[in-house]
């Protein structure tokens, strides 16, 4: 039976009646046309699904919406800010860190909680940071290269 379900999607307010069981993932993709979180393999092992609720990176493939009630759900739409990428996106693109980009925007949104939780990683502690988000193109070590990168220029002032 549909519930109203209210929470703050990259800024902005949702509200909306919808079965509460349902995954954040198709929600966001089928309901709200929201379509950075990729579905990959359904059961939170690749990391495409990858959101932030309130600043945590969760699988949104696994989560049910009720439990976002009264939450901030930030998409890798939704890291942008007045029309400039976030040092995360910068340094992705510079680094040339994805290739067919399916994996791009979990792969963001989870370096995005693990700088939250450490500024100032060491290259071992990216990899290990990002270690359960797949690519299956090969561009591991642009991705590690473009976190490090990011974490450099958030540290520097240059984004929340």
């Amino acid at each position: 039976m549909p519930e109203t379900i209210a929470f703050r999607l990259n800024g902005k307010p949702v509200k909306m009646s919808v079965a509460p069981d349902r995954t954040l993932l198709w929600v966001l993709r089928a309901d709200l046309g929201v379509t950075g979180p990729k579905y990959g393999c359904g059961i939170a092992q690749c990391g495409s699904c990858t959101v932030l609720v309130d600043g945590r990176a969760v699988r949104s493939c696994s989560v049910d919406v009720k439990s976002v009630q009264g939450s901030e759900v930030t998409t890798i739409e939704g890291l942008e800010r007045e029309g400039k990428l976030h040092p995360l996106q910068e340094a992705f693109v510079a680094h040339d860190a994805l290739q067919c980009g399916f994996c791009t925007p979990g792969m963001i949104l989870t370096a995005y909680d693990l700088l939250r939780k450490r500024p100032n990683p060491t290259r071992e502690e990216v990899v290990a940071g990002m270690d359960d988000n797949l690519c299956r193109c090969g561009a591991h070590t642009r991705i590690v290269d473009a976190v490090l990168e990011a974490a450099a220029a958030m540290r520097g002032g240059l984004a929340p």
